[in-house]
């Protein structure tokens, strides 16, 4: 196409950059994999063939729209716009991505951010996430991962009107007799394990109860309605402590853990939205 545009090998060659041979080269096969002839060639001038006019109509409008979406597309880099999803835990949208995210958009009116709440942790590039959201324990090693909140501590949690019939756990291992309120892992189909650490001892409890969730806000719904106890992220359940509608037990079994984490591929060309988003998100202390 740029041969016939030109009517000249050599400033097609400088346009493409590379070498007139390569690109006589080039022609000609594609001439003896048609099977006709595409360029007149003379000494002073080239031209298109009947047949080669005819695949140069065809073709060069939809090779120019080619370009200019790709050009388009470039500019993305260069302006902050577009849509960023992200997948993340319940808790972690409420407590950090919503409140973040929130003033920048309102000062980029063209960048749009869709939250996925999802506990399976899912492979962000075969469902094309830009970006995923886990503690920092669950992060794969080939991804950068930004943290974006401090240090997180679980926390078993019941409504008084429970502990009125029920006796307080006082360790981990209580919570067999106990009603406790599951999270089903969708990916996996399993439901998750309590976790627990004192003194260097760790212990990984399997609980039984009535209700099963997919989610930690029901499950911490269903704690306020003296249904059972939860396990959940103490920040969500920290205003209801501060009120007396929820009773913590269990907390020095409780330990710090590596907050959540902003994690994405590391060979993810990363647009001026994205880099806005990530900015916006960083946790700086």
């Amino acid at each position: 196409m740029v041969v016939a545009r030109e009517r000249s090998f050599t400033k097609a060659a400088a346009k493409l950059g590379v070498s007139q041979s390569a690109l006589s080269h080039t022609i000609r096969d594609i001439e003896e994999r048609l099977g006709v002839r595409l360029l007149s060639r003379t000494t002073r001038s080239v031209s298109p063939t009947e047949a080669g006019q005819r695949l140069l109509n065809a073709v060069g409008p939809r090779f120019d729209e080619i370009e200019a979406e790709v050009a388009a597309v470039s500019e993305l880099r260069e302006k902050a716009a577009g849509t960023i999803r992200i997948t993340a835990t319940e808790n972690a949208a409420e407590t950090i991505l919503v409140p973040k995210l929130a003033p920048l958009l309102r000062q980029y009116p063209d960048i749009k951010v869709e939250i996925s709440i999802d506990y399976g942790l899912a492979d962000i590039v075969a469902q094309q996430y830009d970006a995923g959201v886990r503690s920092g324990e669950q992060v794969a090693k080939d991804m950068i991962a930004v943290r974006i909140g401090p240090d997180m501590r679980m926390a078993v949690v019941g409504a008084p009107a429970y502990f009125r019939k029920h006796q307080e756990p006082k360790k981990p291992q209580d919570l067999i007799g106990h009603n406790c309120i599951n999270l089903r892992l969708p990916r996996h189909g399993g439901v998750y394990v309590w976790e627990f650490e004192k003194g260097g001892r760790e212990l990984k409890v399997r609980v039984e109860g009535q209700f099963t969730f997919n989610a930690t806000g029901q499950m911490l719904n269903a704690a306020l309605a003296g249904a059972g106890l939860a396990y959940v992220p103490e920040s969500m359940a920290q205003r209801y402590l501060a009120s007396g509608r929820l009773k913590r037990v269990l907390e020095d079994w409780c330990l710090p853990y590596s907050g959540y984490h902003l994690f994405y591929p590391s060979r993810r060309q990363s647009s001026a939205a994205f880099t806005l988003v990530v900015d916006a998100l960083r946790y700086r202390g």
